[in-house]
C-alpha cells in the first residue's frame, strides 16, 4: 500500500475510534504531514505538525531531553519516541508519531546515511522502530513517511480489534 493509502487508513481507524493524531517530523519535513492532509476529511482527526528540522527545535517545541540530544544527537530512538510525546503533549492530541535520522548525502551524529528512527505515542504506550534503509535521499524519505504511518496504522488496528474482544465477553 502507498502513503496516501496508508495514510486514508489511519485517518480512517482514528475517526472510527474518536481519536486525534500530531505528527513530528525531521527528516521527513513535513511529508507525513502533506500524507495525511491529502486524504479529504483529515481534519476530522488530524491536529497539526511540527517540522523540528534543526535539533534544538526538538528541544524547545517538542521537550526533548536537552542532555540526550547533546550525549546521542538526534538519530536516536529515545529522540524519536521524546518527540512523538512532546507533539503529542503540545498538540492536545491522542496519538503523536515522529520521524529522525539520516536521509543523505552525509552521515549524521555518528550514523550512517539510511539509519532511521519512527515512533508513536498513544493511549497504548510508546513503540519505536529502527529502520535501516537503502535508497536515494527521496526515497529514504519517502519510506520513512510510509513506515510511520504503517506502524500507527498497525497500532490503531490492534486496539480496535481489543476492544472487539473485550466487548465481545473474550470471543
Amino acid at each position: 500500500m502507498d502513503e496516501t493509502g496508508v495514510a486514508a487508513e489511519a485517518l480512517q481507524l482514528l475517526t472510527e475510534s474518536d481519536q486525534t493524531l500530531a505528527v513530528a517530523e525531521s527528516l521527513t519535513g513535513g511529508m507525513v504531514a502533506a500524507d495525511l492532509t491529502a486524504v479529504p476529511g483529515a481534519s476530522r482527526s488530524f491536529r497539526g505538525s511540527v517540522t523540528a528540522y534543526a535539533t534544538e527545535i526538538k528541544h524547545l517545541v517538542l521537550g526533548v531531553d536537552a542532555g540526550l540530544l547533546e550525549a546521542e544527537g538526534a538519530v536516536n530512538a529515545q529522540v524519536a519516541a521524546e518527540m512523538a510525546a512532546g507533539v503529542r503533549r503540545v498538540m492536545g492530541a491522542s496519538w503523536g508519531i515522529a520521524t529522525t535520522g539520516v536521509a543523505g548525502p552525509e552521515p549524521q551524529d555518528g550514523q550512517p546515511v539510511g539509519t532511521v528512527f519512527v515512533a508513536l505515542d498513544g493511549p497504548g504506550g510508546r513503540k519505536t522502530v529502527r529502520l535501516r534503509l537503502k535508497g536515494s535521499r527521496a526515497e529514504i524519505r519517502r519510506e520513512s513517511a510510509r513506515t510511520v504511518l504503517g506502524l500507527l496504522a498497525d497500532q490503531l488496528r490492534e486496539n480496535a480489534r481489543r476492544q472487539d474482544t473485550e466487548q465481545n465477553g473474550g470471543i
